[in-house]
């Protein structure tokens, strides 16, 4: 069991070295200048302004486009962001989305700064202060006790299972759910790549909902979410809270904001919305310098817009409470569950996918809405993202699936992976899986290369920001590996660690072929994976290739070829690395690139 109350004043320090790191990071206060942010990627400036107005909850919005691709995983959807003008005050945000050169942020202030086109302004992210309080305050020993901790949670009836709603569940999954809905206990299901995790999850989730249960599901990620929400059945009442932009566009009509498109009182909110526009359009028609009457008048209609807003706001509420008092299954990020104020114990079942992603501090902030817990992930996958290196040497980069795994909770292993051949996914199995996890599909001969680079000159250098890695030489050899091996370029991914060489990646390949770092492409699958691993130095240096779990995304990502590009001389002393050379070798899946035409 977890002795929950000994370690957590670790994590609280630990918290606090990771704001500060953040503080360090991302603040004009901490000395830091425009220049050296933009150069590290944590600002974009300056920006277009395309369109501004007002989101469903009645924020300010902004669209705006970049003059170049943003070739960096920082600005990920939902981030903390600043917008700024140099000599104004910031205004704090978040990122709604960022793809290619366009994007969209959400405003938290009651309108638009007068500055926003003045031709000068910005986007810099931002401390997740926000976030971090919200952990915070879930460490502390009142919001634990009052949660009754994970030894306690132990109320809700052990249920059996008299028919499947999907057939084709295989037996490890099936083993897995009944175990799941007859233990009481905090249950953890252990998914490696491909064997089905979510497909497992939602057969638990409509039986638990088939028997008057109402079921909470989260995720760190938005994307993991509403993937659960889109395998859902059709006839359950479902609601997915939290950022509605950009999210799937089956998930959608399951958000609020989807819901209200069908509401009878749709169009007495968009009369007040206009109305309301209209007056603050009034009020900024009045200059920056104006008299005693005209700033009278302008306080005024201010006043008014704000008095119509809170009775758009009252009229979304007692919808909106409506909704989540007949919804069967309620989804959302944890921060997106904090967020509502749910009593404790208000579901019945609490689902956290992607557990190991998750840092602890974040699921205690939401144990406490859920009688029963169950954790779904993969500890061999990436781990969450910490900054301090101090927060890590606290135990903050400890999962919340790695701390329950420490303390022997119950855990069901979903043994048969049908997303690759058998040849690529037996390196993982044995390495990170004790050789138990068996492949529905059979060994292809052609299914697994590797393409030696040792000798070739292909160094690494500095990407054109000087903040990461490329290889143009590996960028080369893929050119000549797509045309050689008559891969088609609809069903390829090229992968790799460094962000700099996913810039020049995109420079040198075709638009249509899908470049992605390989931490962006966690949960996603591809016919083809072409893996770029761009080290190539006399000092035998390897960087963060040494964490073995972001490669084992990288491996396991492909349905039917998987080609790894690199130089053995660099990394082939690593033992990892070493096992996976001799296992290319092995299954004659060992090429050098002077093979190439």
């Amino acid at each position: 069991m977890l002795d929950i109350l000994n370690y957590f004043p670790n994590l609280l320090q630990a918290l606090e070295e990771e704001e500060k790191e953040e503080n360090n990071r991302y603040s004009f206060e901490s000395g830091r200048t425009l220049k050296e942010l933009k150069r590290d990627g944590l600002a974009l400036h300056p920006i277009k302004i395309n369109r501004r107005s007002f989101g469903f909850a009645d924020y300010p919005e902004v669209s705006f486009h970049y003059p170049y691709p943003i070739e960096n995983n920082h600005f990920r959807s939902s981030c903390p962001i600043e917008i700024f003008c140099p000599g104004e005050e910031s205004i704090k945000g978040i990122l709604l989305y960022l793809e290619g050169k366009k994007g969209e942020i959400r405003l938290f202030a009651p309108d638009f700064p007068d500055w926003l086109e003045d031709g000068d302004t910005g986007i810099k992210l931002s401390p997740d202060s926000r976030t971090i309080n919200i952990m915070r305050k879930a460490l502390e020993k009142e919001t634990i006790e009052k949660g009754n901790s994970l030894q306690t949670i132990n109320t809700v009836e052990s249920l059996s299972i008299s028919k499947w709603n999907n057939p084709t569940l295989n037996e490890g999954q099936q083993n897995a759910i009944s175990a799941l809905l007859e233990n009481n206990e905090l249950g953890i299901v252990h998914g490696p790549p491909g064997t089905g995790k979510t497909t497992t999850l939602v057969e638990a989730i409509s039986q638990w909902v088939q028997k008057g249960k109402k079921v909470l599901v989260s995720a760190p990620s938005n994307t993991a979410v509403d993937h659960i929400a889109s395998l859902l059945p059709k006839e359950y009442s479902v609601l997915r809270i939290g950022n509605s932009v950009k999210v799937r566009e089956d998930v959608f009509p399951l958000t609020p904001e989807g819901k209200w498109q069908n509401s009878s009182d749709l169009k007495t909110l968009k009369k007040m919305k206009i109305q309301a526009e209209q007056l603050r359009k009034m009020a900024h028609s009045y200059k920056r310098s104006f008299g005693k009457s005209e700033r009278e008048q302008r306080s005024a209609l201010f006043k008014e817009v704000n008095n119509i807003r809170k009775t758009i706001k009252n009229i979304q509420k007692v919808t909106e409470d409506a909704w989540f008092e007949k919804a069967q299954v309620v989804l959302g990020t944890p921060v997106a569950i904090v967020d509502q104020s749910f009593d404790y114990n208000h579901f019945d079942i609490l689902i956290i996918d992607e557990a190991a992603q998750c840092v602890e501090p974040l699921a205690w902030a939401i144990f406490p809405f859920g009688q029963k817990i169950v954790l779904a992930g993969d500890p061999f996958q990436l781990p969450p993202t910490i900054l301090s290196q101090k927060a890590s040497d606290l135990g903050l980069n400890i999962s919340i699936l790695e701390r329950c795994l420490q303390a022997n909770f119950p855990l069901h292993f979903l043994p048969l992976q049908y997303r690759m051949p058998k040849n690529i996914a037996d390196f993982s199995s044995q390495y990170f899986y004790q050789g138990k996890l068996e492949s529905f599909k059979k060994e292809n001969p052609s299914a697994l290369l590797f393409y030696d680079t040792a000798g070739a000159g292909y160094d690494e250098e500095q990407g054109d920001q000087g903040m990461s890695l490329k290889n143009e030489g590996e960028a080369e050899a893929i050119l000549k590996i797509i045309d050689q091996e008559k891969i088609e370029i609809d069903n390829l991914s090229v992968l790799s660690p460094y962000s700099g060489q996913v810039s020049h990646l995109r420079d040198v390949l075709d638009s249509k072929i899908r470049i992605s770092t390989i931490d962006s492409y966690q949960g996603q699958e591809q016919d083809v994976i072409i893996l770029s691993l761009v080290r190539s130095n006399e000092d035998q240096i390897i960087g963060f290739l040494k964490d073995y779990r972001r490669m084992n995304v990288a491996m396991t990502r492909a349905k039917q070829r998987l080609i790894v590009v690199g130089d053995s001389s660099t990394f082939g002393s690593d033992n990892f690395y070493a096992a996976f050379l001799d296992y290319c070798e092995k299954h004659e899946a060992y090429r050098s690139v002077w093979e190439l035409i």
